[in-house]
């Protein structure tokens, strides 16, 4: 026979509410751990469960002489679940503006990359660098075994290529940390923006392999 699975917090709230709004009377903590037991909440979880009732306000509390009482009705709870509704809904109305504010900032990040041509003329630019990057690095195999000159030629002209490219990478880089910087709740817009122009996650420095030069030297 499987063991019986125990009673949840979120259950054994339930069942001490039960106990309040069945007698609807006043109680001492130490008749609440009496009654506990009767609804399936063991006496030792007692206090716990009713402490978080008493800090969610669905049971109240007070101290009466040298006694400390508590009590719960289902006018309470009605009040309760009424100031939560109210909470929710100033919520809900802050997150809506909140979003208009997010979405009047995304489009403004639109408008200025719309209207400025240097950004896409780098982006340009650089993908024409790698483009010929690739290409000088293709060729330099077909040097460097019948003319050592147009080898060490090739070589530099790649190197010089390497570093305009990840120049430009770099620049590419600073901007991006200052668009974080500048608007870092709309990250996820500009996210969008960047894959948009082709800034993908791979987007990095170019590495210059290292190229054998014993077949130049020979």
């Amino acid at each position: 026979m499987s063991k019986k699975r125990g009673l949840s917090l979120e259950e054994k709230r339930e069942k001490m509410l039960q106990i309040f709004y069945e007698s609807q009377d006043f109680f001492l903590l130490k008749e609440l751990e009496k009654l506990g037991p009767r609804k399936g909440v063991i006496s030792q979880s007692v206090k716990d469960v009713v402490q978080s009732l008493v800090d969610d306000d669905l049971v109240s509390k007070d101290k009466i002489g040298t006694s400390v009482y508590f009590w719960s009705l289902p006018s309470c709870a009605g009040n309760q679940l009424r100031n939560v509704y109210h909470k929710l809904e100033s919520d809900l109305q802050s997150s809506k503006k909140r979003l208009a504010e997010l979405v009047d900032q995304c489009n403004a990040l639109k408008r200025g990359r719309e209207e400025s041509d240097e950004r896409e003329e780098a982006l340009a630019e650089l993908k024409a660098i790698e483009k010929n990057y690739l290409a000088l690095k293709d060729q330099m195999g077909q040097y460097m075994e019948n003319d050592p000159a147009a080898f060490d030629a090739m070589k530099e002209a790649i190197e010089i290529t390497h570093a305009a490219a990840n120049r430009w990478t770099d620049n590419i880089f600073t901007l991006r940390q200052w668009c974080s910087n500048k608007f870092p709740e709309a990250k996820e817009q500009l996210e969008n923006m960047y894959k948009e122009v082709g800034i993908t996650d791979d987007f990095d420095y170019l590495e210059l392999s290292a190229v054998p030069l014993g077949a130049a030297a020979d």
